[in-house]
């Protein structure tokens, strides 16, 4: 199996990436859509089937978190590539009812039998990124379940049975995905293999842009949750599946660790940003390392520079580092570490903080900050409904297809997020069993005056702090709409230290610079002393729903590095 950077859970593709379209991207602010426009309601994913399932819900009457399980299920079977039932789930909810928002962390924990002094005795300094020993309990089916029953008004029988369908029949499968399924083609896991891989005569192969894909063992496994609910996942025949291959192949489940799974509903956390509130969840996730950069921006006129300013692209850069720089050393399960998150996402910190930034020279050393600690593959999905409920959702393998394993006959494979912690005893992120490990997937929400304004995500692992602020800063600053939003090119830093342990690059790192940035601004930067290399797309993918306040339509926006779409009605 593939081994991969940490700095992305869509590194693998890279390569694949080069198989699928060739969409290189524009100059800021000219996207290459129409922003999709509705007033009742709206989804936006990564693949246009799954996205027309969640709007059939809507049509017939769901709400927002009907339609985002219905949309994620189909996610699962559409793009096994990025998520599935064997991955991790998070979401933010805005309820009309209550007008409230609500948090939901449904990532899963270690293995009870993980220790550190089990992986000393393996002499590994590392978490291996594939295989058994990766593994951390799927939350998914567990996130689907809660956010079904508190907020969700039609039964699993019926959200599931179109990719239960779909399954059953099979989907055609799009390009770019088809391009991120080539890099599996000497998959050697039985289990894997022979779910998704096509036999060609003596050989398997990943199935083509256009081929038809079908998974009769994830449509069994659907038809089990919808018969038996997310017991049927944790505590019947999907569990002891899992637990079997986990005894044959080395791995540490136990069905206790499936029975004792739960997850967790959490406060989402903010910052302000120019009069907008905008919200992530909180630790173990790196959604507060959005909020630091934003802190950090803030202050300088950012809308002046413009998108096609170096000034701009040097101080997004150095604000991602010195956040990146406590994400490596603070960013932990707060169950089992204390993480100052108040602290670390306030504007007195970030003002703190911002003294190490030097405008015309790029910063090589990034040591974490003090807030003084006495206080306390992807893929992402919205929806929002004729109410203005809204979910932004965001479910994850982590690696491309997980850990590389799954148990025959469940049809999905098996995440691989436990590689993400540290085997330093005295790292905040360090394993232990039954913690959960730091996570890359953050769903956001923007309120304005207290009414929900924009739902959004940017998937692929380290980007997507990044790529929030990204996003955000061409939508308030430079005006961009939802979809140039998203579309407009964007640079990844890459090199930074990272909460397992890895030191940051001596040299400061590099910026990965998508061709619609322009030569002068590479130019210049790399004259104020970043490393900077040209890349056709950055990893990661973006989407949208911009609820105007001024007439209550929707605008959606699904970028072109995917093959998704916003579909309203």
């Amino acid at each position: 199996m593939f081994r991969y950077s940490f700095v992305g859970s869509l590194a693998l593709f890279t390569s694949a990436l080069l198989l699928s379209a060739d969409r290189p991207t524009g100059q800021p602010g000219r996207a290459g859509r129409s922003v999709t426009v509705a007033q009742n309601g709206m989804v936006a994913t990564s693949h246009p089937l799954a996205a027309q399932i969640g709007l059939d819900v809507l049509k017939k009457g769901g709400n927002a978190v009907d339609a985002a399980i219905a949309t994620n299920a189909a996610m699962g079977l559409m793009e096994p590539t990025s998520c599935g039932i064997g991955g991790d789930l998070y979401a933010i909810v805005w309820d009309a009812k209550t007008q409230k928002l609500y948090g939901l962390n449904a990532s899963g924990r270690a293995p009870g039998r993980a220790t550190l002094a089990y992986f000393a005795e393996k002499k590994l300094k590392d978490i291996p990124t594939t295989g058994p020993l990766s593994w951390s309990v799927p939350g998914c089916v567990d996130g689907w379940d809660q956010l079904r029953q508190k907020f969700g008004t039609r039964s699993f029988q019926e959200l599931l049975a179109p990719s239960i369908g779909y399954a059953e029949s099979g989907v055609p499968v799009p390009e770019v995905i088809a391009g991120y399924w080539q890099s599996v083609n000497r998959m050697r896991d039985p289990g894997m293999r022979d779910t998704f891989l096509i036999r060609d005569g003596d050989q398997h192969r990943a199935p083509r842009s256009g081929e038809v894909f079908k998974n009769p063992a994830l449509a069994k496994s659907y038809a089990l949750i919808a018969g038996g609910g997310r017991d049927a996942f944790y505590q019947g025949e999907i569990a002891e599946k899992i637990v079997a291959l986990s005894e044959q192949v080395g791995g540490l489940f136990t069905r206790k660790d499936f029975a004792d799974h739960k997850s967790e509903w959490v406060e989402p956390v903010r910052t302000t940003y120019r009069g907008y509130d905008v919200w992530e969840i909180p630790p173990p996730g790196q959604g507060i390392a959005a909020l630091q950069m934003l802190n950090l921006l803030e202050p300088f006129d950012l809308k002046t520079m413009g998108p096609e300013s170096a000034d701009y692209w040097h101080l997004l850069v150095e604000a991602k580092k010195l956040a990146f720089a406590d994400r490596a050393k603070f960013y932990a399960d707060p169950v089992f570490a204390k993480v100052p998150v108040r602290e670390l996402i306030s504007k007195e910190y970030a003002a703190g903080r911002a003294k190490l930034l030097d405008p015309k020279k790029a910063l090589t050393e990034v040591p974490p900050g003090d807030p003084k600690l006495g206080a306390a593959e992807t893929i992402y999905l919205t929806v929002v409904d004729k109410d203005r409920n809204c979910v932004s959702l965001i479910q994850s393998n982590y690696g491309g297809f997980g850990s590389g394993l799954a148990a025959p006959g469940t049809g999905f494979g098996i995440q691989n997020r436990g590689c993400l912690f540290a085997l330093d005893a005295a790292h905040a992120n360090k394993l232990e069993p039954g913690k959960r490990p730091f996570h890359t997937i953050i769903p956001a929400l923007v309120t304005r005056g207290g009414k929900p304004f924009f739902t959004f995500g940017v998937m692929g692992g380290d980007m997507q702090p990044q790529g929030h602020a990204q996003v955000l800063v061409n939508l308030i600053d430079f005006g961009m709409n939802a979809q140039a939003a998203g579309e407009a090119p964007r640079v990844e830093h890459v090199g930074s230290a990272t909460p397992t342990g890895t030191a940051g690059k001596p040299d400061g790192g590099t910026i990965k610079a998508e061709y619609g940035i322009p030569e002068a601004v590479v130019k210049e930067l790399t004259r104020r002393g970043h490393t900077v290399e040209r890349v056709k797309v950055n990893s990661g993918g973006y989407q949208g729903i911009l609820i105007d306040p001024n007439t209550g339509v929707l605008h959606g926006g699904s970028e072109a590095r995917k093959d998704g779409a916003a579909v309203g009605y």
